[in-house]
């Protein structure tokens, strides 16, 4: 019997509707969110990345990966988004429930030594999680702006899980939609009760990577072009594994003044 390739189209066309969203409706946002990490970039500071759940796929994402360039900071705690473990020890419903644990994120941030250049993105599509709202408001207290990359509309339908009552999208400064439909799941099937094909993935990389892209220019208009890792089959075997030494070098001494280093000299304008 032939497969039936609708839903595979289905599931096609609803992700370039996400893309085609994010295009109409992003780019402010993206604009300002691009500006908060050029301004810590650029000052020698760092932007945090956090994401718990399938929510660390963009945090990886956004450093390190070919395109990709330092001055990001990816914070993940495996207890959390180390998923292949399905079932057993580190099964996925201790991760489910960890989640859920308030107090955790401050906990997490007493690890780091925070400067008062930095900036945090916070990945979640739900945004109503705990320990993502712990981060959340701790990195207020502590005075640093908050980019947060949720669904929208997943978020706007979902009760806080935070004693604060609050959702990601109400600490924020900026708020990226990644405009997947509240659910994730986006194709329906006649003969199947629940949703298949999430898209959350989909959106939360279109967004991180229009953003890096305006971040690289906007630092290299400053007068501080980023190190960028850039693969071998562009530039030669020797040129990339030197650019990949001199990036990860710059990523050490910018990172440094986390665990309470000698902080990253401000780069001359």
């Amino acid at each position: 019997m032939a497969i039936n390739p609708h839903p595979a189209l289905a599931y096609l066309a609803a992700a370039a509707a996400i893309v085609e969203k994010i295009q109409a409706t992003q780019m402010p946002a993206l604009l300002a969110a691009a500006q908060l990490c050029a301004n810590s970039i650029a000052a020698g500071g760092l932007v945090h990345l956090f994401g718990t759940g399938h929510s660390r796929i963009p945090v990886e994402e956004m450093f390190p990966r070919h395109g990709s360039f330092p001055g990001f900071h990816p914070i993940v705690e495996l207890s959390m988004t180390h998923h292949t473990q399905v079932v057993g020890a580190n099964g996925q419903r201790q991760a489910m429930f960890i989640e859920r644990m308030e107090g955790l994120g401050e906990i997490i941030l007493r690890n780091f030594v925070f400067g008062p250049h930095d900036s945090f993105m916070i990945f979640s599509n739900s945004g109503v999680n705990a320990v993502v709202m712990d981060v959340a408001l701790g990195v207020k207290q502590r005075g640093m702006p908050i980019i947060a990359v949720v669904s929208v509309d997943h978020c706007t339908q979902s009760a806080s899980k935070h004693s604060s009552g609050q959702r990601l999208i109400d600490v924020a400064d900026v708020v990226l939609d990644n405009c997947t439909p509240a659910g994730d799941a986006m194709v329906t099937l006649a003969d199947l009760p629940y949703p298949v094909g999430p898209g959350s993935t989909i959106g939360y990389t279109a967004l991180v990577n229009a953003l890096k892209c305006l971040v690289a220019d906007e630092l290299t208009q400053r007068g501080q072009p980023p190190l960028v890792l850039t693969s071998s089959v562009l530039i030669g075997g020797d040129a990339s594994a030197d650019l990949f030494d001199r990036t990860y070098d710059d990523y050490r001494a910018r990172v440094a003044q986390v665990y309470g280093g000698r902080p990253a000299p401000k780069p001359e304008a």
